[in-house]
């Protein structure tokens, strides 16, 4: 409820509850009310309220130790009256106070109750009252104690005095963002608008002349300091005052020309970054010792600005230890809302593998001469257990089979899988000195249309999605396309017969591609179902469409978000799929329910890309707010956040045993992390545009990354988690030591004509193949 709609209820409310007794206390509530419904609360009041106990793993300290610094002039009687009830000449300032301000917004029958209720003669607010524009000195004259001059300075931040003339802005008609405004009046003007700038200069050039390991920590602060003191000048018709600059790390450069044009408090209104910035604490790490140096300078100069600023906007996770190197802090900082809390990443996530299914492999003919039918299980069992898909022994990290429902395999099922351990027996090991083959799809005539790719596990089919709103899936075997017969074919359709499932094809309608229509806006995203009896796509048009691979229609139409969907991804387990859009919230699906199974929100800004774990029970997130989170499939909740990218993130690839996971994004870098620990444990730079695809090979040995720079670029990714040291993992400070090893971990550098790479996909024998619509 809005300022605005407070005052209007405000006569309804009291008169209808009717208290049987209306005393102070009451009074205090009203009061509070008021303030807290148009965001002024006394800074003094509202850092006791927002108080958190400081412990030493970290956690906001700086909450706590508000009130060790003095008060400034404006607020420190109210320091000693927001804590006392007792004195009579605060009781009746405090009356006073919640009389006019009801009177001001004609609550006449709410004034008359409580004046009744609390024995005051009738012209109580003619001889003592005071008006908004003189509250202040009102009360100075009426009232010789602290106290009385207190309730008036609090009663002039309601209802808005010469001191703070931006009360909480009343809801226009039509509005559709009620709580906009309440975010927004949060910025009332606490202070001398023309010393904004010499506060800021001064902490800078007092960050500046400190010991080089805590400028690094303390030169954190620049940004979000900068931003809110903006955005509060702004809000306040100080446009001229908003001018004063500040020297920002170059991956903030975005969102500063974004702040830049922000140059009126109308322009405030409805914008996402700015309620993106206000909604949610900017989260700094600092060691203690330099939290511990800020604060004795901002004790010392007694600057309450930038104070009750890092009080109200900023999480500071203090932890015990050195201070952080330049390098390291550049390496985790460019996000949206800062780094993740170091209580964000300590959730148990069980990233095992799950037990697979005990299916019988049948031999070969050839196999069969080869050797007798005791050997080959033997030679085949360390393959297995070397790529991670069989293991007799249950891992301690992988989920039970239970945790969530998955669905059962069906004869199709065990067949594919029989083939799959079948290729995987003829898989090539690759190594540093044996890299892959490499395969590139080109789509000519594309026109730069091509906006998703994707294959089948298989890699017997591959679809395109396209700008023009079509789904397009090709055979890339010499096998056609074929869609099954009519139903009146069907029943003539020997259906005992050992080839039914060939019987059923209409060979009529072969051809190596189709076409599929159905969405209205450009296709964003498509993904294969594990058994290649699906296809999804997700578009503009805010809508997933599941598609059938043996009819080529369109089965279901999946409506849940309102805007652009911009990825989507099946599960590895089949029938469940995730997506994310614009919209901010990923959605966990199932193929025979309509609606969501679960909502992931958290994000600030769009979710531009999906990936499922390979046990299916966790989903990773990647988004243009520069972080990537990872949600359990069971909860529903965060139990990840990574960051460290510069830029919107769009590739995600989890590693074949699900320890690590791998992102790519417009700032050409490819982070690798440490799903356990939640820690980043490799940067691998090379690229110069915007990497689209990441891809693990099958055994986890390589990591190839396609972009649009026109290059495949390999991996050693074996390499980048043993140069780790592992001491590093069990430190309490949150990060790890990288070394700036990426030409070392570089394999391969491969060059296509004039191609972005947008999709990658390792054959179960490990062929690369690679996809991108050419560029002339």
């Amino acid at each position: 409820m809005t300022l605005h709609e407070y005052h209007q209820s405000g006569d309804r409310i009291l008169h209808g509850w009717r208290f049987p007794v209306l005393n102070l206390a009451h009074a205090h509530f009203i009061f509070k009310m008021a303030a807290v419904q148009g965001g002024l609360v006394d800074a003094v009041e509202e850092k006791d309220i927002k108080t958190e106990p400081s412990n030493d793993s970290g956690g906001n300290n700086n909450a706590g130790e508000a009130r060790l610094l003095s008060p400034s002039p404006g607020s420190s009687a109210s320091a000693g009256s927001a804590k006392s009830t007792t004195g009579a000449p605060e009781d009746q300032s405090t009356l006073l106070a919640v009389l006019q301000f009801l009177k001001k917004n004609k609550l006449t029958e709410s004034v008359d109750i409580l004046r009744r209720e609390a024995g005051l003669p009738e012209d109580v607010l003619d001889s003592k009252g005071t008006d908004s524009s003189g509250a202040g000195s009102g009360a100075a004259a009426d009232s010789a104690d602290a106290a009385g001059g207190d309730a008036s300075s609090l009663l002039s931040r309601v209802t808005g005095s010469s001191s703070a003339p931006a009360p909480a802005p009343t809801k226009a008609p039509g509005e559709d963002q009620p709580d906009v405004n309440v975010v927004l009046s949060a910025y009332s003007q606490q202070g001398d608008p023309a010393l904004y700038g010499v506060y800021y200069n001064g902490l800078k050039r007092f960050i500046e002349s400190v010991l080089d390991c805590h400028r690094a920590e303390l030169s954190q602060l620049f940004y979000p300091l900068f931003v809110h003191m903006y955005l509060e000048l702004v809000y306040n018709n100080h446009e001229n005052e908003a001018r004063f600059s500040g020297d920002q790390e170059c991956y903030y450069a975005d969102d500063l020309r974004v702040l830049s044009s922000l140059t009126k408090k109308e322009h405030m209104r409805g914008n996402e970054t700015l309620l993106d910035f206000r909604t949610s604490k900017f989260v700094l790490r600092i060691s203690r010792d330099s939290y511990q140096l800020l604060k004795r300078h901002l004790q010392e100069r007694q600057n309450n600005q930038i104070w009750n600023i890092i009080q109200e906007h900023l999480y500071i996770d203090i932890f015990d230890g050195m201070p952080r190197s330049k390098s390291q802090i550049d390496a985790m900082s460019g996000s949206l809302a800062g780094e993740a809390k170091r209580e964000a990443n300590k959730a148990k996530v069980y990233y095992g593998l799950l037990k697979e299914p005990e299916i019988e492999l049948p031999l070969d003919d050839e196999d069969e001469e080869a050797e007798n039918e005791e050997g080959k299980p033997k030679k085949k069992k360390p393959k297995k257990d070397s790529m991670g898909s069989k293991s007799k022994k249950q891992d301690p990290n992988a989920p039970s089979q239970t945790r969530i429902p998955l669905p059962e395999l069906k004869d199709s099922d065990k067949l594919d899988k029989i083939m799959y351990m079948k290729e995987a027996t003829k898989r090539i090991r690759l190594a540093p000195d044996n890299l892959p083959s490499i395969c590139f799809y080109s789509f000519l005539n594309a026109y730069q249309g091509l906006t998703a790719v994707d294959f089948t596990d298989d890699s017997s089919l591959i679809a395109g999605g396209f700008a023009d709103s079509t789904v397009r899936v090709w055979s890339v075997t010499p096998k056609k396309l074929r869609k099954v017969k009519s139903a009146a074919d069907l029943n003539l359709i020997d259906k005992e017969s050992d080839d039914v499932l060939e019987r059923i094809m209409d060979e009529k309608t072969a051809s190596e591609s189709k076409i599929l229509y159905g969405h209205s806006g450009p296709v964003y995203g498509i993904s294969f179902s594990p058994d290649r009896n699906y296809l999804l796509s997700s578009s503009e048009d805010g809508t997933i469409r599941l598609w059938s691979l043996q009819t080529f229609t369109c089965l279901v139409g999946y409506k849940g978000h309102n805007y652009p969907v911009w990825d989507t991804q099946f599960s590895p387990h089949g029938y469940y799929f995730i997506s994310g859009g614009h919209d901010r919230v990923a959605r966990l699906w199932a193929t025979d329910h309509y609606q969501p199974l679960r909502m992931f929100s958290g994000h600030l800004a769009d979710i531009t890309c999906t990936r499922f774990h390979p046990n299916s029970n966790y989903v990773a997130t990647g988004s243009s707010d520069r972080t990537i989170r990872l949600w359990d499939v069971l909860s529903g909740n965060c139990v990840r956040i990574f960051t460290g990218h510069k830029g919107p993130i769009h590739a995600l690839a989890f590693s074949p045993n699900g320890k690590y996971l791998a992102s790519g994004a417009t700032d050409g870098r490819v982070l690798l992390w440490d799903i356990g620990h939640g820690l980043m444990i490799g940067e691998l730079k090379g690229h110069t545009d915007t990497i689209y695809s990441l891809k693990f090979s099958r055994d986890g040995e390589i990591l190839a990354s396609g972009s649009m720079d026109y290059t495949v670029r390999l991996w050693n990714a074996m390499k980048a988690y043993d140069d780790l040291e592992t001491d590093d993992f069990t430190a309490t400070t949150g990060h790890v030591h990288l070394q700036d090893n990426s030409q070392e971990l570089l394999l391969g550098t491969y060059m296509t004509k004039s191609t972005p790479v947008i999709h990658l996909h390792f054959t179960r024998r490990n062929l690369l193949l690679a996809a991108g619509a050419y560029n002339p």
